[in-house]
């Protein structure tokens, strides 16, 4: 969803800060956003995999009665 969305958080600018401002501050969204993708997109197999680990173990715990 954030890859359909970085056309319109490109052309609209919102949640991003310009300078100048009084903090001398410049933050782009659509950057963030772009870093975000970039990390988690490489990281998937490895949060997948401690998915199906925390799956396993919770399945294989005998049942209370």
């Amino acid at each position: 969803m954030i890859y359909y969305a970085l056309p319109y958080m490109k052309e609209s600018g919102m949640y991003s800060v310009r300078m100048p401002n009084k903090w001398n501050f410049s933050f782009d969204y659509f950057y963030a956003a772009i870093v975000v993708l970039a990390i988690y997109v490489p990281g998937i197999p490895h949060l997948y995999g401690y998915m199906l680990g925390q799956r396993k173990k919770t399945l294989s715990r005998p049942k209370k009665e």
